[in-house]
């Protein structure tokens, strides 16, 4: 993957090395306290706690660790550029959309980290929360990805990345809110099938900003496509429980099959357009 000469995102916070226990230095109580009075006023809490964080310096539980002077993190540096090219695609397909992008915080975390859905251990991978809006990785994964799961290459690290930016696009769109609610009316296993159907979204939409990035910028190079499809088999939730438990429970999917990630990942990636991305009606297959 063409990335070294890619523009640097400004939109990364790092958190590594600090330990979790606070968000934007309101403390987990005091978090949980004031999402409780915003649905108690009716308010949303995300605008709250938005507003009380840019109120009120953070502290140093979770003020930014640069690395120290003239140390070159060439892993940082490159999700900083996938973030980048992120903002750039999204920005563009918003405007031809009549509407304007506003892009994420990616928060750089060792071990754990404390964020506005709560607290998160490094074992739970790469996730979004949509309440501060922030995607959160320990970089660590990135050699777990490759280890563990057999799925090396910096494609398929970026497709993580643009996952992650896809759950962002979800939220945006209003979409995350919609499968929230109608999770609270179903049972178990049916939140279950919301769950993948907007996991398998999100991995269309790495696929759609792969096609843009790719034809706007030329930044994939041979076997590029190939590093993220076999990321996303990789953690398909069948071959994960295949691995860890030795069976295959379908109805206890959250992410999707193998089959379904590839195919809704290239299909974004052929394609190229959101609108194809739409695994709620479409069959999840």
């Amino acid at each position: 993957m063409k990335w070294e000469d890619g523009r640097r995102s400004d939109n990364v916070e790092d958190r590594r090395g600090l330990r979790a226990g606070s968000v934007g230095g309101l403390g987990l109580v005091g978090t949980l306290i004031v999402i409780g009075v915003a649905w108690l006023m009716g308010a949303d809490p995300r605008q709250l706690l938005q507003v009380l964080n840019e109120a009120q310096p953070a502290g140093d539980v979770s003020a930014p660790a640069p690395p120290p002077p003239g140390t070159k993190d060439p892993q940082a540096d490159f999700v900083s550029v996938v973030l980048a090219d992120t903002e750039d695609t999204w920005s563009q397909l918003f405007a031809e959309r009549g509407s304007s992008y506003e892009p994420p915080k990616l928060v750089l975390f060792s071990d754990a980290v404390q964020s506005a859905c709560g607290y998160s251990s490094a074992a739970v991978g790469p996730f979004y929360c949509p309440l501060d809006r922030k995607l959160y990785i320990d970089l660590s994964f990135y050699r777990e990805l490759d280890r563990r799961f057999g799925a090396p290459g910096d494609f398929a690290q970026a497709y993580v990345v643009a996952h992650e930016v896809g759950h962002h696009v979800q939220n945006l769109l209003g979409i995350s809110d919609k499968v929230h609610t109608a999770q609270e009316r179903s049972g178990e296993e049916q939140a279950n099938a919301l769950s993948v159907r907007t996991e398998l979204q999100a991995d269309c939409l790495a696929g759609v900003w792969a096609h843009h990035a790719n034809r706007q910028r030329k930044i994939l190079e041979p076997g590029d496509v190939e590093e993220g499809l076999n990321a996303a088999a990789a953690i398909g939730d069948d071959t994960l429980q295949r691995r860890t438990q030795g069976q295959v429970v379908p109805e206890s999917f959250t992410h999707g099959s193998s089959e379904q990630r590839v195919a809704w990942f290239g299909r974004g990636m052929k394609s190229g357009r959101m609108d194809g991305c739409d695994t709620f009606t479409r069959e999840a297959r």
